[in-house]
């Protein structure tokens, strides 16, 4: 016969294992948390919408109506080549020049766009073929890489630039051509390898 042992001990350490029932655990709405990620986005793609309408945004500019777009257009090419060791405010001028050449010289008015509204306004015209839409877009796009995105070209690089600007001015000016004088100061300070890799392009 087994002797029988107390129980008191499997009692005691039953009765000491029982705890005091905790407060409930609140669980966060996960509602709360996809609103603020929501809110977040949207406050941010506001805030990039406005910085990048900023940065475009320009004075009032002053048009000397004595003198056609396209003359305008080649007296600042020509000047800007002064600036071709500046290669920021190089590009700067004549993708500018280039804009508000086809901006007055096509009755558009888009000052503030960036260069993908800009690009995009003219594909829904027939102000362009599609051969110089995408130049355009190709030159604009250089352009904006050296004056946003910090980069420096070699100048034969900003020369190419410069002749992709020339050749589209030329080609959608009016049948009338600017005053020899222009022609020949542009003309002077042309290369001809830089011409000739440009229309490979």
């Amino acid at each position: 016969m087994q002797p029988s042992f107390p129980e008191t001990n499997s009692r005691t350490s039953s009765l000491t294992d029982i705890r005091a029932i905790k407060d409930p655990v609140e669980i966060p709405d996960p509602w709360f948390w996809l609103e603020l990620v929501f809110g977040v986005v949207l406050v941010g793609i506001a805030a990039w919408q406005i910085l990048r309408r900023t940065r475009r945004q320009t004075p009032e500019r002053v048009v000397d109506n004595s003198v056609s777009p396209s003359e305008r257009a080649l007296q600042r090419l020509n000047a800007a080549l002064a600036l071709i060791g500046q290669s920021r405010s190089f590009c700067t001028q004549i993708s500018d020049t280039v804009r508000e050449y086809l901006e007055d010289h096509f009755k558009l008015h888009a000052p503030d766009r960036t260069t993908e509204e800009f690009i995009e306004e003219l594909r829904s015209t027939s102000i362009l073929t599609l051969d110089q839409q995408l130049r355009l877009a190709k030159f604009l796009a250089r352009c904006d890489l050296v004056k946003f995105a910090k980069q420096e070209p070699h100048e034969s690089e900003l020369r190419i630039l410069f002749e992709a600007a020339l050749r589209l001015i030329e080609e959608t000016q009016p049948i009338s051509p600017v005053s020899d004088t222009f022609e020949k100061q542009v003309s002077e300070k042309r290369l001809p390898a830089a011409r000739a890799r440009a229309d490979k392009e």
